[in-house]
């Protein structure tokens, strides 16, 4: 079975960018694929230093990424690049965890602003040997069209994505990435 694991790189409560993956990773669910949420909010993961092998969890989040055939990464735009919280998790792992691996991006905007986000995450998945697939999906002002269904302790309803052409851009990342992850494995 294809197994897809989303990372989210924010720390939010109520998350949009944990939201609009649960939107894709469902999909990816729906496509047949065994589905995994890395919540890096709710992780022990210290600073990465390249002079110690094993950190917090940092041996298992790598597992976990290593053994999927898909990866749908998502992070919150901070300062026109990626959450520090995405980029600490993504030090961690190199080629070994994202070789032959297709990798979905996915960046949330309050504001209007995500293509230098999704630029960054295309060349730094690629600078570690992942496919990352054609299909991305910037969502500007996330707020005003991702419901988070409660905060990430409480699990109060489901996500959603309120404009309809937005959902099925992001319910389309789950599925791209789950067809590029199989063929990447024949």
């Amino acid at each position: 079975m294809t197994r897809i694991v989303a990372i989210s790189g924010s720390r939010r409560a109520a998350s949009t960018t944990r939201a609009a993956l649960r939107v894709a990773l469902d999909a990816a669910g729906d496509a047949g694929a065994e589905t995994d949420m890395i919540d890096l909010s709710a992780v022990d993961l210290p600073l990465y230093h390249p002079d110690e092998d094993a950190q917090g969890d940092s041996e298992g989040l790598k597992r976990r990424v290593r053994e999927a055939d898909g990866v749908l990464a998502g992070t919150p735009v901070y300062r026109g690049s990626y959450s520090s919280t995405f980029k600490n998790f993504h030090d961690f792992c190199g080629s070994d965890e994202y070789a032959d691996t297709a990798v979905g991006l996915l960046a949330t905007a309050g504001g209007g602003s995500y293509g230098g986000t999704l630029e960054h995450l295309r060349s730094t998945f690629r600078n570690v040997h992942a496919w990352t697939v054609p299909h991305e999906v910037g969502i500007e002002r996330a707020s005003k069209v991702v419901e988070t269904g409660g905060s990430a302790a409480d699990h109060a309803g489901d996500p959603r994505i309120t404009d309809d052409d937005l959902r099925r851009r992001t319910e389309r990342l789950g599925r791209v990435v789950v067809e590029h992850a199989e063929r990447l494995r024949e």
